[in-house]
Parts: structure tokens; C-alpha cells; sequence
């Protein structure tokens, strides 16, 4: 009897604690706006282009399989102790520690905001002409509403309705390409540019490929961020269908795939992410346009919602009281400079590609800081500790989130031939070996802020 009444107390208390987390249906919603990404079709025309079709879904495969894996087992950890990245970092990091990682998410949002803000400012003047900054200010105007009520409040509902337009405009676009240039079997078969696949240059084409898409694992800390809004009891269906491998299936293969089909099937489309959207807006026009519009929205209301939330997070560790719509608006405001500063958008990729490998070195320690501290059978640090009691710096984590992001920065601008394939690999994995390394040295300082 006893057991009973402890387990339905257990229940009562988990429910009580899940009143306030968003619905399995809104979150779901939610997090799918991620799934219409330009630059998802972009990558996967890029990764075509380069090794070939068949090499690209072996790589596809791969990758779907390794962010499937990782997301579920952060989404559940996140969601089971409601620790976002900034809460989280206090652990690996330290107080200090947190706010860099914080600050770097943050621009990394921001920048990500940037480069789907040009596209749809470049598809919008594609079909009607007129001022690129007028056409940037235009999106940053009707986007930065979207997120003012928070990413609880709209963007389930937003993303949940414009879903089915964004992928039926897909599909139109391959049927329209078909009918008007004809179809063309061979792009399933086809090469890619890059012949060399030697030890020399990196090995195989779907290994490269495979590295190419650790340059997006800044989509694990998303998972995080959104998997602490979640309620416990859905959490078996969030780390499969959610932030699982259903989402991947989607985001990653089906996207890679109609963007390779579409470089291959319309004529002069170049293999870059603004190719791709002016190719669909002068092939088919106003719904061209509107399967832009419609894909930009979705995936930019998470860009601007997250970097606005990252930005207040920075704002409280500094002391700053600010309500939560002013840096809406702070962050709004740095996008559109940011969008219309001349040729930009070659540095930001540079940027995104540099801060990649920053987060990819924290994704690392993160995972094996899970798995050590389940493996010790030690309770996380959860997000109701107040920032005082943690380390202003913990430096075990610190050591190898720098020393990793340091050997990736150096393979990043290094002149190997294999640094495209292995340098992203070489930096998660020695990230990971460093803070198991330091891990004791880790633990004994945060077992003092469970005192």
C-alpha cells in the first residue's frame, strides 16, 4: 500500500510540475518550424554537388542516425530536469563559463536569423524588384511580432499552419520542374565534383558529407532549450518523433533530397542557398515566392525566439532587468544591421562555420557529462539552484571546451585537405576525452555546490 501511495504521490507531483510546460502537440509544432530550413535544401544540393547523390544519402543516413541518438538522449535529460543550455553550462562551465556559451548560442541564433532573412529579402526582390534594404526591412518588421508573446505563445500555432504549405509547395516545385524542363533520372545516379576520395583528402565522399553536417550541431543546444519546455510524461514521444529521428527523416533527408533533385532539374541553380530560392521564385513565380516566405517564416520564428531568450539570459547573468520584448526588439535590430551590411553574407557563413565548431565542443562535453554523472548515480544540478551556488568558473570544463575549440580553430584555418571531413570529428572527440580526463577534477567542484 505503501508503494502505491508513494507512486500515485510521484504522479501527482509530476503533473503538477508539468502544468505550466507546453502541450506534446504545441512543442511538436513548435520545434517543426526548424524543419523548413532553405538551408537544409541548400546543404544537401551542396553536399550533392560535391560527392555525388549516392554518397550524400549514405552520409544522410549516417548523420540522421548520430543527431537522432544525441537529441533524444539531451531532449530527455532536458526536459527531465528542465535545464536549458544557459542552466546547463553553469554545471560544465561555471557561472562565467555559462555566459560565454550563452552569448555564443545567442549569436549564433541571431546569425542563423540573418543568413534565412537574406533569402527571403532576395526572393521578394527577385519577383518584385525594388531596394534589398527596404525588402531586409520588411522581414525583420513582420517577423519580430511573431516572437514578442514568446515561443510558448505563437509558434506552435504559426508553424502547425503553414506546415502543409511549405511541403506541397515542395512538391510542386519538383512536379513544375519536371513539366517544364523535364525529368531528369539521372540525378540519382549522379557524380559529384570532388574525384579524389583518398586518406589524403579525407577518405570517402559520405564521411565528408557526414562532416559537413556536424557543422549544424548548434541544432542540439536548440533541442535543449526547447526540450525544457516539455512535460515530463511525453518525453518518450519528444526524444523519437519530436527531436528524434522522425524530425531528421525530414529535415535532413527529405529537404537534402528535393534540393539535389532541384539543382539538377533547373537549369543555371547554383548550388548555394540564395540559388536555390530564386531558382524556385523564377521558375514558379508568386508561389515560388510564397514556398520562400512560408519556409523563412517558420524556421526564423525559432532563430528570433531563441536568440532574443539567449540575449535576456545574458542580460540577467550581467544584471540587467529588461523586460523580455525590449530584447526582442535589441536583437531585431542587430539582425537587420546585419542583413544589410554589404557582402555580409560570405563572412557570416565564415562565422557560423567558426562558432560551429564552438558548439560542437560543447555538445561533446555535454554528452559525456550525462553519461558520467548518470554512470556515478549522481543527482543533476537542477535549474531551481540559485547562480550563487555555483563555481564562478569550473575549470575542468573550461580546460577542454578551450583547449578543443582551439585544436578545431587551428584545423579550421589550417591548410590539411582533409580538414573539411575530419577536423569537425577530431574536435568532438577530443573534447570528449578531455572532460572525461578532467572529469574528476569536475565533479569534486560541483559536488560542493550540492552541499
Amino acid at each position: 500500500m505503501s508503494t502505491v501511495s508513494n507512486s500515485a504521490k510521484e504522479q501527482g507531483t509530476q503533473e503538477a510540475s508539468d502544468a505550466d510546460q507546453m502541450s506534446r502537440g504545441s512543442l511538436s509544432m513548435a520545434w517543426y518550424g526548424l524543419v523548413s530550413a532553405m538551408f537544409f535544401i541548400y546543404v544537401g544540393a551542396l553536399v550533392g554537388q560535391l560527392y555525388g547523390t549516392v554518397n550524400a544519402i549514405i552520409g544522410l543516413v549516417l548523420t540522421i542516425a548520430v543527431y537522432g541518438s544525441i537529441n533524444a538522449y539531451l531532449s530527455r535529460y532536458a526536459g527531465t530536469n528542465r535545464l536549458t543550455v544557459a542552466l546547463l553550462s553553469r554545471s560544465l562551465l561555471g557561472r562565467s563559463g555559462a555566459i560565454i556559451a550563452t552569448l555564443i548560442f545567442c549569436a549564433t541564433a541571431i546569425y542563423y536569423a540573418v543568413f534565412e532573412g537574406i533569402i527571403v529579402a532576395t526572393a521578394f526582390q527577385a519577383q518584385f524588384g525594388g531596394s534589398f534594404n527596404v525588402w531586409c526591412l520588411v522581414v525583420v518588421a513582420y517577423s519580430t511580432p511573431l516572437v514578442i508573446g514568446g515561443v510558448r505563445k505563437f509558434l506552435d500555432k504559426l508553424n502547425g499552419a503553414l506546415m502543409p504549405i511549405y511541403w506541397l509547395g515542395l512538391i510542386a516545385a519538383c512536379i513544375w520542374a519536371s513539366v517544364k524542363y523535364g525529368f531528369n533520372s539521372g540525378w540519382i545516379s549522379a557524380g559529384g565534383t570532388v574525384t579524389d576520395n583518398s586518406l589524403t583528402t579525407g577518405g570517402p565522399g559520405w564521411l565528408a558529407a557526414f562532416g559537413i553536417y556536424m557543422g549544424v550541431w548548434v541544432l542540439m543546444m536548440y533541442t535543449m532549450d526547447f526540450a525544457s519546455l516539455a512535460r515530463r510524461r511525453d518525453l518518450t514521444f519528444h526524444a523519437t518523433i519530436t527531436f528524434g529521428w522522425v524530425f531528421y527523416v525530414f529535415a535532413f533527408g527529405a529537404n537534402a533530397l528535393i534540393g539535389i533533385f532541384l539543382f539538377h532539374s533547373i537549369p543555371g541553380t547554383e548550388a548555394a542557398e540564395s540559388g536555390i530560392a530564386v531558382g524556385l521564385v523564377k521558375m514558379m513565380g508568386l508561389l515560388g515566392l510564397l514556398v520562400v516566405f512560408v519556409s523563412q517564416t517558420r524556421i526564423n520564428t525559432a532563430n528570433y525566439a531563441l536568440g532574443a531568450q539567449n540575449l535576456e539570459e545574458v542580460g540577467k547573468r550581467v544584471g540587467l532587468r529588461v523586460p523580455y520584448p525590449a530584447y526582442v526588439i535589441v536583437s531585431s535590430v542587430i539582425i537587420y544591421v546585419l542583413m544589410i551590411s554589404g557582402g555580409f553574407l560570405a563572412h557570416l557563413y565564415q562565422a557560423l562555420l567558426i562558432q560551429g565548431i564552438v558548439v560542437t565542443s560543447w555538445v561533446a562535453i555535454a554528452v559525456t557529462h550525462i553519461a558520467i554523472e548518470r554512470a556515478r548515480g549522481l543527482r543533476p544540478l537542477g535549474a531551481d539552484l540559485p547562480e550563487s551556488a555555483f563555481p564562478a568558473v569550473n575549470g575542468a570544463g573550461l580546460l577542454a571546451w578551450l583547449i578543443a575549440t582551439a585544436v578545431g580553430l587551428g584545423l579550421f584555418f589550417s591548410d590539411f585537405a582533409w580538414k573539411g571531413t575530419w577536423g569537425a570529428i577530431l574536435t568532438a572527440v577530443l573534447a570528449a576525452i578531455l572532460y572525461a580526463a578532467f572529469a574528476g577534477m569536475s565533479f569534486k567542484t560541483l559536488a560542493r555546490v550540492q552541499r
